[in-house]
């Protein structure tokens, strides 16, 4: 009898074993957020040298993660970058890459009616087979008719609208840019959702905010694992914030928009620490490209010491801010001279979650881990593309340049984009 219950305790105790083995995988798999900012350049963050130092939670998201310096997008419009983030392929790869002519970026205004192809993998889609749920808070760029639209190309949730806030428009010509709850408009940039034209005001980034928030609650609930993909925009002309953000920065209205993303970044850091989740979640901030400088010194942010801006292959259009963070996983106040890019994030988001990219296609994102946990460096080239055409070419400490659109003053007078040229030169 007292081997019997000795052999019935063993069972018990395996099968107890394998169960909890079993529930820590799959609560282990790490939560995942994205924060990818809209238009903020590389000089931006007080941690990579901006005088006015109004970014304290960022720069204390730095100093508990990982910076990275070497960051870049892969490529400096927001809607091929975009692409290339959640698909782990440039542009040229995944078809977002040119609309109307040889060099131009590419972007999805309402006037284009195409969008991110059907037979490109995103990365919430993947993310499903390990029983993610994902959402979108903010701008989505990749097309804005049905068939384009982020719950159709694996999320689960969206909250926010399929492009920029620009207008307000009249409707003799065009709409204003529809906001979306999931699958159901629930309204307009300029109408049901303000952004004040004179003061810039506007709750948008607030509203963003607590989406985030909501969302990491319920899944926390849930006990499910999530990918948020926190897509602000408040930094792209025409920049906006709150209320009590209005007049705060020494920078003007696009410093204030700095400034209410910097608490909004804070407040979805502390909100993992209360929900005791903060070890178990993979946090990455960045931008889609660098600052807009043709948007004015009001409207535009900072690329720091580095040449031009927005739209060109520039360190100014391409290196972004980034930074890491994962507290007991990534080394606290580390600094890590990898080359990095947005298709990265794919890459490392996949394999963190114990799954691989799709080997059917070229991937062009790199697995981080290694940087992530040991501050490992991995040799590889960066890549600048504008539209169909590579411009340049980044390997270890060397860039070269094969073309900056600022040649011979024949080819210059051809060019539509003359006034880029101009401020490149």
């Amino acid at each position: 009898m007292g081997v019997q219950r000795i052999k019935c305790a063993s069972i018990l105790l395996w099968a107890l074993c394998f169960l909890t083995g079993t529930h820590s995988q799959n609560v282990s798999s790490p939560n995942i957020i994205i924060m990818l900012m809209d238009d903020m350049g590389w000089g931006d963050l007080g941690v990579f040298g901006q005088p006015a130092m109004e970014t304290p939670n960022l720069d204390k998201m730095a100093s508990q993660g990982m910076l990275f310096p070497n960051f870049y997008t892969a490529n400096p419009l927001c809607s091929p970058s975009r692409a290339a983030l959640l698909t782990g392929r440039l542009p040229i790869r995944n078809g977002f890459y040119t609309t109307n002519a040889h060099a131009r970026n590419a972007y999805t205004p309402q006037e284009i009616v195409g969008g991110i192809s059907k037979d490109e993998m995103l990365l919430p889609q993947i993310l499903k087979k390990r029983g993610y749920v994902s959402k979108i808070v903010g701008k989505w760029h990749l097309g804005h008719r049905e068939q384009f639209l982020p719950l159709e190309h694996g999320f689960d949730q969206w909250f926010g609208a399929p492009n920029c806030h620009f207008g307000p428009y009249n409707n003799t010509y065009r709409p204003n840019i529809p906001v979306y709850n999931n699958s159901q408009m629930i309204g307009r940039y300029f109408e049901e959702f303000q952004i004040n034209e004179k003061t810039g005001e506007s709750n948008l980034t607030q509203i963003y905010l607590e989406e985030g928030l909501n969302f990491i609650h319920h899944q926390t609930k849930a006990q499910q694992p999530f990918f948020l993909y926190w897509a602000a925009d408040a930094t792209h002309t025409p920049v906006y914030a709150s209320k009590r953000f209005l007049g705060k920065s020494q920078r003007g209205r696009y410093g204030d928009a700095v400034m209410e993303l910097d608490y909004s970044v804070g407040q979805i850091l502390s909100w993992l620490v209360t929900l005791g989740i903060d070890k178990n979640t993979f946090v990455f901030f960045t931008s889609d490209n660098g600052a807009a400088l043709t948007s004015g010194p009001h409207q535009s942010g900072s690329n720091g010491p580095f040449l031009c801006g927005k739209e060109t292959t520039f360190e100014g259009g391409m290196r972004e801010p980034a930074i890491a963070w994962w507290p007991g996983r990534i080394p606290a106040g580390t600094v890590s001279s990898q080359l990095g890019t947005v298709m990265d994030l794919f890459t490392t988001s996949l394999a963190l979650a114990g799954l691989v990219a799709p080997d059917d296609r070229v991937i062009d994102g790199l697995d981080l881990r290694p940087t992530l946990f040991n501050n490992t460096l991995t040799d590889r080239a960066v890549f600048y593309y504008r539209g169909n055409q590579m411009m340049a070419l980044r390997v270890g400490l060397y860039k070269a340049h094969y073309w900056t659109w600022s040649n011979s003053l024949e080819e210059f007078k051809k060019l539509d984009y003359s006034l880029i040229g101009m401020i490149c030169s």
